[in-house]
């Protein structure tokens, strides 16, 4: 399946999309998707369902982050190995594990907002994981069961902030609209190979990144498992697991995120995100004025 929030930001109801493409809405059998309901059991309620059966919502309808309420926004660095190549790190023996602020997530197609003196903003395609069920010391091989689904994410960083004002990745990672989330949440069932998954990343129609899943150091397995041996893994919980090559700090010379510049990315089976970045100045006048500023 590929479940949706829709609607207005901050006030995103379920949805779906069917066999056709179209939007559908579950707000009368779901709550959200959000903790609880990303149990294997309601998904499997949801998917006996005719989609046909669901009321059809307009495409132009608002997509938000594929899953609400998340508590713990966890992110996995330096996970592809063609990716640690071009920034000269070594391969680690251990995933490297930092967090990202929640309050970060974002639509799939929302605005990204630079942050006020902002310089070194980057992109990242990334695979990001959804929890499902309650996890805590589980095993590689029985991992997957406590997933819901995956998506698509833009770890979207500012590097001085991360690399250059001391301390951990995280003051870099976490700036809001920093997570754009979606614009689905895909069911395992929906995705033949984890480990065959081609990724791609634009900058105003020029290709930045390609990659693919195949270059991952740890795999989506290994990651629920080892982080599952430090922390409890909730459901709603979302894992970012790395990015493959070309993103703007590791290119000759460096390419940075600036203001009307436009991001397009996508991996295959998880649909595609598209953003525009708008420089910090530029949005407090929108919200002043009060236009739309996602």
């Amino acid at each position: 399946m590929k479940l949706v929030r829709h609607g207005a930001s901050g006030d995103e109801r379920p949805g779906l999309i069917d066999a056709r493409g179209g939007l559908r809405d579950l707000s009368g059998l779901v709550r959200d998707w959000a903790g609880p309901a990303l149990a294997r059991e309601t998904l499997e309620r949801i998917r006996a369902l005719d989609p046909a059966s669901l009321p059809l919502l307009p495409p132009e309808t608002r997509l938000g982050p594929c899953v609400g309420a998340t508590r713990n926004f966890i992110a996995i660095g330096l996970n592809y190995a063609d990716h640690a190549a071009e920034i000269g790190a070594e391969i680690p023996a251990e995933p490297i594990v930092f967090n990202k602020a929640p309050s970060c997530i974002a639509g799939p197609n929302d605005r990204v907002i630079l942050p006020k003196g902002s310089a070194k903003t980057d992109w990242e395609v990334e695979l990001a994981i959804v929890i499902g069920a309650r996890a805590s010391y589980v095993h590689a091989n029985e991992a997957l069961s406590y997933v819901a689904g995956l998506c698509l994410c833009n770890d979207l960083s500012e590097r001085e902030y991360q690399l250059e004002r001391g301390g951990t990745w995280t003051k870099g990672k976490g700036c809001p609209t920093f997570g754009p989330l979606g614009p689905w949440l895909v069911t395992l069932d929906e995705i033949p190979d984890l480990k065959d998954m081609a990724m791609w990343l634009d900058v105003n129609g020029a290709r930045m990144q390609t990659g693919s899943t195949a270059t991952m150091i740890f795999d989506v397995p290994q990651i629920v498992a080892y982080l599952s041996h430090f922390m409890m893994l909730e459901p709603g919980d979302v894992i970012t697991t790395g990015t493959p090559p070309d993103v703007g700090m590791g290119r000759k010379p460096q390419r940075f995120l600036k203001n009307g510049d436009v991001v397009t990315l996508g991996i295959a089976g998880l649909g595609e995100q598209r953003q525009e970045v708008l420089a910090f100045d530029d949005w407090t006048a929108k919200v002043a004025a009060g236009e739309p500023t996602h």
